[in-house]
Formats: C-alpha cells, sequence, structure tokens
C-alpha cells in the first residue's frame, strides 16, 4: 500500500526536548522500517542539524515551508490554514498532528486525521500554567480531539485523561507508547566514554537527573535526599526555568554545592553515555504524559526510582523502584539501598531492560503502520 502520510514536524526540527524527541523518533523509525512509504512534513523553518541533514538524504521524504514572503512573515497563519490546502492539493491519505493540535481548518482536508496528545498537565495542575495559556492549550487540544479521526495517547494515563476532561468516546483513542533514540541503545567505546567524562567533568560515581528544570518534576526531593545519602554526587542534566532558583537557593544555604553538578550543553550524542555510566537515575516528578527519560534510563541498564503513581509504572514496569515523589527520606533509603547492594543493582537493570523492550522502535513502527493502514 503506498500511502501518503503527512505530519506536522514543527517540533520535529525546531524543538530539542520531549516533544521534537518523540516527533524526531517517529519519523525516522517509520523511514527506517517502511523505506518506500512516502512522508511529507510540514514545518515553518529548519535547523541546519543532523536530524535535517539526515531527513534530506531521503527522496521519499519532502519538506514543505512557507514558500512566500507573505507565508513567512505569518508563519501561525501558515501553520493555521495553510497546510490544509496543501494537504488537498497533494492528495495525502493521512495527516497526523504529532504535538497535540490540528490546522484550525482541517475539516476541509477529506483524508484521515490524527493527532496524538502528550498529556493534559495543563488540565490536572491548573496552577502550574498562566489563565491565557490554559484557554489557548484547552481549545487547541479540545478542537484536534473532536476533529480527529483517531487520537493517538502516549500512555493508558492520557488515555484516561482525555476521556475524564474532553469526554472523548474510549473506541476513539489509541495508545502508542513513545521509545527512544538509537542512540541508547549502542555500546560506546571506552575513549568515546572517557571523552564525555572529560568534557563534562563527570564524577567516577554519580545519581543522575535529565528532564527540564521546573516545579512539577519535582528537582528539589532529589536535592533534599542527598543529605541524608552516603556520599555520592548528583548530576543534572536539563534547560532551568525559574523553578532553578529555588533549588539553587537550597543547595546553597545546605552547603550542596560540591554535592549537585549541573551539565550545560550536553549533545544528543553524550547523553546516552552519561546515562549509561549512571549509578542510578531518580524521576520524582509529580505528573507526566509518559515519562521518555524512564525509558531512556531502563534502555541504558541503569536502575530507575521514580514516582509511585500516575502514568510511572507504567513506564517504569515492575522492577523498578518507586517512592512518595515528595518524601526525600523514602527516596534515600530506596538510594542507599541500591548502593549498597551490587546484586540488586543488576537485578534492577537487567530485568528493566526486557521490561523496555515493549518500547522498541520496531513495535511502535508496526503499531502506528496499522493505525495508517486502517
Amino acid at each position: 500500500m503506498n500511502l501518503k502520510i503527512a505530519f506536522d514536524a514543527k517540533r520535529a526540527f525546531l524543538n530539542n526536548s520531549g516533544l521534537g524527541n518523540y516527533a524526531r523518533t517517529i519519523i525516522k523509525t517509520l523511514n527506517y522500517f517502511n523505506p518506500k512509504l512516502k512522508q511529507y512534513l510540514y514545518t515553518t523553518s529548519v535547523n541546519d542539524d543532523d536530524f535535517f541533514r539526515e531527513i534530506t538524504q531521503f527522496t521519499t521524504i519532502e519538506i514543505i515551508k512557507p514558500n512566500s514572503f507573505l507565508e513567512n512573515k505569518l508563519k501561525n497563519y501558515w501553520r493555521s490554514y495553510s497546510i490544509t490546502k496543501n494537504l488537498i492539493k497533494q492528495n495525502i491519505d493521512v495527516y497526523h498532528g504529532l504535538s497535540n493540535e490540528l490546522p484550525i481548518n482541517i475539516k476541509k482536508f477529506k483524508g484521515k486525521k490524527i493527532v496524538t496528545i502528550h498529556d493534559l498537565i495543563f488540565l490536572r495542575y491548573p496552577n502550574l500554567y498562566p489563565f491565557l495559556d490554559r484557554l489557548i492549550y484547552r481549545r487547541k487540544f479540545y478542537a484536534a480531539c473532536k476533529n480527529a479521526d483517531i487520537i493517538i495517547a502516549i500512555s493508558e494515563e492520557t488515555k484516561k485523561d482525555i476521556i475524564s476532561y474532553f469526554k472523548i468516546p474510549e473506541q476513539k483513542i489509541k495508545v502508542v507508547y513513545q521509545s527512544c533514540d538509537d542512540s541508547f541503545y549502542k555500546k560506546y567505546s571506552e575513549l568515546e566514554i572517557q571523552e564525555v567524562k572529560k568534557t563534562h567533568h563527570l564524577p567516577a560515581s554519580y545519581l543522575l537527573y535529565v528532564g527540564t528544570i521546573e516545579k512539577r518534576k519535582n528537582l528539589l526531593t532529589i536535592v533534599k535526599a542527598l543529605s541524608h545519602v552516603k556520599k555520592i554526587p548528583l548530576v543534572v542534566v536539563g534547560k532551568k526555568t525559574n523553578y532553578f532558583k529555588e533549588v539553587n537557593n537550597f543547595i546553597q544555604q545546605n552547603n550542596l554545592s560540591n554535592s549537585v553538578i549541573f551539565l550545560e550543553n550536553v549533545t544528543n550524542n553524550q547523553l546516552p553515555i552519561i546515562y549509561q555510566n549512571a549509578a542510578m537515575f531518580i524521576y520524582p516528578s509529580i505528573f507526566e504524559g509518559f515519562g521518555i527519560p524512564i525509558i531512556e534510563a531502563l534502555i541504558s541498564q541503569t536502575p530507575v526510582i521514580t514516582t509511585n503513581k500516575g502514568c510511572f509504572p507504567e513506564a517504569g514496569g515492575p522492577n523498578s523502584v518507586y517512592i512518595d515523589p515528595l518524601d526525600e527520606i523514602m527516596l534515600a533509603q530506596k538510594i542507599n539501598e541500591i548502593l549498597d547492594s551490587e546484586n540488586l543493582k543488576k537485578d534492577i537493570s537487567v530485568k528493566g531492560f526486557k521490561y523496555a523492550e515493549k518500547f522498541h522502535k520496531n513495535k511502535i513502527a508496526e503499531q502506528l503502520m496499522e493505525i495508517y493502514k486502517k
């Protein structure tokens, strides 16, 4: 079947974190397992980076951008209205909005419409978002869910929220998990490992947190736990927000400056090495749609400690370690238990890696292609 699939690929080209990683992984994975599949990637602009250079090598992938002076000046309008005209003109079979939204006039497109909803955190925790942002998000997400033929939820937890908040029929929603980049499956040479350790001044042994430094992701609980943990530093990889000030104030007031290392300019190729060489990965987030860093850690064969409710057991599986995300004493106890037992650490790592097979990209590609074909 020679399907023509179009994607909202703006974040694949312009976003280096969660939504961008999700979009890039899907585009590359579908191309890898279905090299004859024709993909049309709609984006307001591109960056000359590894992803762009990789994608432009394939004749089955076409990048569509605003091509007139006016369209380039009105990029949001182009994304909201002009994409639909292009879909009709190019006889696209399926349009997949990869990041929670569809064009405003998508009803004019007679092909099939799919949207991925990552989470509805702005409705669960409205206090974390400005009022105007909540209004915009609710309008966009709800319209996309109503106009889509199929909604892809990235977890059972997100599916429940779509049903609860938007009253969408369950049969319209398919759960397709996220995968992560091939680089996390790679075994790196000692030379590559030492180069990354030298570049970022990594200690011999360390705890690891990866994620935006924002209140919802709750880095402060890990920092508080350090006072009750055997001497081992915490390495933090993530974009700083205003919440960083709160975390940093606690660090300064409790003389923990030598115990917390904030890394800057970590590349996509360096991150898997940082995961693979960590003593354990800690992710006490309050709420996520899924929690892709957990999968990255499992595939890196690094023990995971994460939150005991929501989507986290779904992502972490039966052998990760779970805590109350606001209980630093419980967290410290679990960290010490793993540090004290090499056998426990190995058991968690091996079983976690096996569980993560369900998130392998070939399974994700099969599920998506089945949805597209149907």
